[in-house]
């Protein structure tokens, strides 16, 4: 769904929606509203988003943190007005956002795209202080290049353990990727070591392409421990890098551990979470099944067969937008008809993905049979090379869409 060019006729007075968070979500609805005419404050806290897609990238040290940073003033040329605040509350039947500051944001409407946060109680053993030993990197920023560091200060013959949660996450092929690009990093850089995958499911996204690919690219340098051969981890001992399971210990000289998830903190604050800790949507409008009023997109949202990715959030925000302004006209928001499309590099030069269409039926985000796919198995390493471009081209382009 491309950016609408013209504003429609609203009723009387200029409407007033409040974005919460400006990742690729909040951003992409920020901008469409306010070109369709409606008044927008983006609520921020960050004077920067760090991007996560290719943030793995960073970590085996094949590009720089910076150029996962983007800014707010192309929004701002837009019109829309960064408040850069954290949101601390929100009045449904009131229609206003309280902010860190004491200030509250009257509005028409509501369009909360949080993202995530970490559930750290979910481990024993895991909290803020274990992170900085054992970091999740899983919010791209510091956390990022503490774990490039940590690698690079690891000696070759170290091991280096990752743990990934059960489904719902953030980016569900997102540890794959993460796990092939420090394969490379140890095939290249330190070629005595290897990666332990404690994974607490047994079937992942682009589960065959990703193993295809590291038997060819990376034999005997992963291995991968699923839930039924007892990956699942059960508490962290962060002093010594040490990760438990069911079965067994597991010590390493670099740890990864990418908690279990829940949508971020003012989702719970505004009443749209439920008891999953992610937001129940109406998958026309993206409204809130809990508080009516309130439109949830991205990663918080409950979106059905739709993965938690930046291409979906930066469709579903579109489609938000739309319907957001279709609601403020007092019409009926049209039906949507999402895309989505994930990327992941297995080595620089080797990438792979998975494609989706949905629409809405049955209460939730479907998917179209038919319509979407992996990357073919078997496919030559050239083809494998056009899709690492494409990864790169699609990050460029998105990246300049939201924020340049």
């Amino acid at each position: 769904m491309a950016f609408p060019l013209a504003a429609p006729a609203l009723a009387q007075a200029k409407p007033r929606v409040t974005v919460v968070g400006g990742g690729f979500a909040g951003a992409t609805a920020a901008r469409v509203l306010a070109r369709l005419g409606i008044t927008v404050t983006l609520v921020e806290a960050s004077e920067t988003f760090a991007a996560c897609p290719f943030s793995n990238a960073v970590i085996a040290g094949l590009r720089g943190m910076e150029a996962q940073r983007f800014g707010y003033d192309a929004l701002r040329r837009d019109g829309i007005v960064i408040a850069q605040q954290t949101a601390k509350s929100v009045n449904g039947p009131g229609r206003s956002v309280t902010l860190g500051d004491g200030s509250v944001l009257a509005h028409d409407r509501l369009v909360l795209a949080p993202g995530i946060d970490l559930r750290l109680d979910a481990l024993p053993g895991y909290d803020d202080a274990a992170a900085a030993k054992l970091p999740h990197a899983w919010k791209a920023g510091e956390q990022t290049v503490l774990l490039r560091r940590q690698l690079e200060a690891m000696p070759d013959g170290g091991t280096v353990l990752m743990s990934v949660p059960a489904n719902p996450y953030r980016c569900p092929p997102g540890p794959y990727e993460r796990a092939s690009l420090i394969a490379h990093y140890l095939k290249t850089k330190k070629p005595r070591s290897k990666l332990i995958v404690l994974d607490a499911k047994d079937a992942f996204s682009k589960q065959r392409l990703f193993q295809a690919a590291w038997a060819e690219l990376y034999p005997g340098l992963i291995e991968h421990v699923p839930l039924s051969g007892g990956g699942k981890v059960t508490a962290i001992e962060a002093e010594t890098g040490t990760l438990v399971t069911e079965f067994g210990r597991h010590q390493g000289a670099v740890v990864n551990v990418i908690p279990p998830q829940r949508a971020g903190a003012i989702a719970e604050a505004a009443g749209v979470a439920d008891r999953t800790g992610w937001c129940p949507i109406d998958p026309t409008s993206f409204e809130s099944r809990q508080q009516p009023g309130i439109h949830v997109i991205g990663d918080a949202a409950i979106a059905g067969a739709m993965p938690k990715s930046a291409f979906a959030a930066n469709a579903q925000a579109k489609a938000c937008a739309v319907a957001v302004a279709a609601l403020l006209r007092g019409t009926a928001p049209p039906a949507p008809k999402l895309i989505n499309t994930c990327y992941s590099l297995v080595a620089p030069d080797y990438g792979i993905s998975v494609a989706g269409v949905y629409r809405p039926a049955g209460g939730l985000l479907a998917e179209v049979d038919g319509a979407g796919g992996t990357s073919p198995a078997g496919a030559s390493r050239d083809t494998r090379a056009l899709e690492a471009s494409y990864a790169e081209d699609w990050f460029k382009t998105i990246t300049a869409e939201v924020f340049g």
